[in-house]
């Protein structure tokens, strides 16, 4: 296939406001791809690079070469180009990777150069999310959409799930599995601003579990392998070696977990988040805390490495010993999880038959120095990468994750740093983000440090007051509700907006939509 047919493809899904016309567009594609071209041409379609690290970035694509005039690229021709460019290193490999990009920017059309850099940027934004994909793909191999949205759920993987499909139809979907080792999309919380609210979408009895500050985890042991998964999927076994070694205690040959990992001070409360995160990525800080209620396996692993702490709490048990529990009731699950893994390595959880038990749990919860809770139906299947009705968050404030859009230079005390952040929720419907206002509040000096080396990095234009940002960095902001504002386009805005953590676990394309900002400002409940 032409890589300028998919370039065309890309441009019309962009300018295609319908979604049955955006899945016909994008079936037709997938239709015309030969075989081997599959994997790069679907994730392509649906803005992701097979190659996920190609050392590429802005610099690397200034002073680009004038486009082709006419198109002799093939889909397989520049995946392989991009495979040549990802798999430079060493000496002089920028000089060499820039080479390589040069050659193959001279070789593509103009339309083919903009998709080249939306795919590079990973700014590809032409309206064709996942599940658009998954319906186009359904479309084009003639199989249920529901086989290939549980295929995709199970694989976390869109490409292989499209080379299944097209070359195998529905038999090779039905082939996918939880496979110990490969993570799959963790099941997700509605939200609720109430205790009572939450209870209304999951029934009684239900059951309330407290909800930590901690970092999504997923661990998968098959034997003495153990592979531990972040909430994005990517794999960080080395960075926390507490957990590994709290799996490893359990008697079990084979196990997939879901969980939370979290840093503990010395009475054993939680740490900020920002502490967690950190000591997730360094591995650097306080050791081990001298009076938490803490696993001895946990314990023993951090005592050898000298850093802090990070306990897990399970919650979930998706597999045991060649049985998948996905689909099993809530309780069975847990019933299961129960037997197998010690109290001390159990978040917190109490069965309720009444909403005024529940409120209590929430204010215990609360007192202990945790989120808040999520109430959880019991006979409901672990819904993987769904956002269902089955478990509803509760914590005590509005909290929504939003997009920084673009950032203010400091004064006084905060002068030389980048401060007041520009704060965007994700438009579904026309892409791209809408601006609800501005904060300074909560930044500590530690991360307005972060921030401004951060907000450089990621910097398009660099005023003289306002530093315009590639929209990348998710943030969870707290605030006290939404108002009317003729000031900012989507004609609401937050009240009294202040920063909560930045969400590192989270891309642009998982950010709250400005539709659930307009339904906080509707006095309806949000999902």
């Amino acid at each position: 296939m032409r890589f300028l047919d998919l370039a065309a493809t890309s441009a019309a899904v962009g300018a295609t406001s319908g979604r049955r016309a955006k899945v016909e567009l994008l079936a037709a594609a997938l239709r015309r791809l030969d075989p081997p071209e599959v994997a790069a041409g679907s994730g392509w379609l649906a803005g992701e690079l097979r190659q996920r690290q190609t050392g590429v970035g802005w610099a690397s694509l200034r002073d680009l070469p004038p486009p082709a005039a006419e198109s002799t690229l093939t889909v397989s021709a520049v995946d392989a180009a991009i495979d040549e460019i990802a798999a430079v290193h060493g000496t002089g490999s920028q000089a060499r990777r820039r080479t390589l990009v040069h050659r193959l920017y001279a070789a593509a059309t103009a339309d083919e150069q903009r998709l080249l850099t939306g795919l590079f940027l990973g700014e590809l934004r032409h309206g064709a999310q996942a599940g658009l994909l998954a319906d186009a793909i359904a479309r084009a191999a003639g199989v249920p959409v529901a086989a290939v949205r549980r295929a995709l759920l199970l694989a976390g993987d869109l490409r292989a799930v499209a080379v299944a499909a097209l070359d195998g139809g529905a038999a090779a979907l039905a082939e996918f599995g939880l496979r110990v080792g490969r993570p799959l999309a963790p099941m997700l919380a509605q939200s609720a601003s109430t205790v009572d609210e939450a209870l209304a979408a999951t029934g009684l009895p239900a059951v309330v579990d407290v909800k930590l500050d901690g970092i999504r985890i997923q661990v998968h042991r098959s034997g003495s392998d153990i592979a531990v998964f972040s909430r994005s999927l990517d794999e960080i076994t080395a960075r926390v070696p507490e957990v590994v070694a709290a799996v490893r205690s359990l008697p079990a040959r084979e196990i997939v977990l879901d969980g939370e990992a979290i840093g503990l001070d010395a009475t054993g409360r939680p740490l900020p988040f920002q502490q967690t995160s950190s000591a997730a990525a360094r591995r650097a800080g306080v050791g081990p805390a001298a009076g938490a209620a803490v696993a001895p396996a946990v314990r023993a692993a951090a005592e050898q490495t000298g850093t802090t702490v990070l306990t897990p709490y399970f919650f979930d048990l998706l597999h045991l010993d060649g049985v998948d529990l996905i689909d099993l009731p809530g309780r069975e699950r847990w019933a299961a999880l129960s037997g197998t893994a010690d109290a001390s390595l159990l978040v917190g959880r109490l069965e309720v038959d009444d909403p005024e038990r529940a409120g209590e749990a929430f204010a215990e919860a609360l007192d202990a120095g945790q989120e808040g809770v999520v109430v959880k139906a019991p006979d409901a299947p672990y819904d993987a990468g769904r956002r269902g009705a089955a478990w509803v968050k509760v914590k005590p404030r509005h909290t929504l994750d939003l997009v920084v859009l673009a950032v203010e230079w400091g004064s006084g005390r905060r002068t030389g740093w980048l401060s007041n952040l520009h704060l965007g929720a994700r438009d579904p419907d026309a892409g791209g983000f809408v601006m609800l206002g501005k904060t300074f509040k909560g930044l500590t000096d530690e991360l307005l440090r972060w921030q401004t080396e951060r907000f450089l990095g990621l910097a398009v234009d660099r005023g003289d007051w306002v530093v315009r940002v590639r929209p990348e960095q998710v943030v969870e902001i707290a605030f006290d509700g939404v108002q009317s504002s003729s000031r900012y386009p989507g004609g609401v805005a937050l009240r009294f907006a202040r920063v909560v953590r930045y969400r590192d676990d989270k891309t642009a394309a998982e950010a709250d939509t400005i539709d659930a900002v307009r339904a906080i400002h509707a006095g309806r409940p949000t999902g």
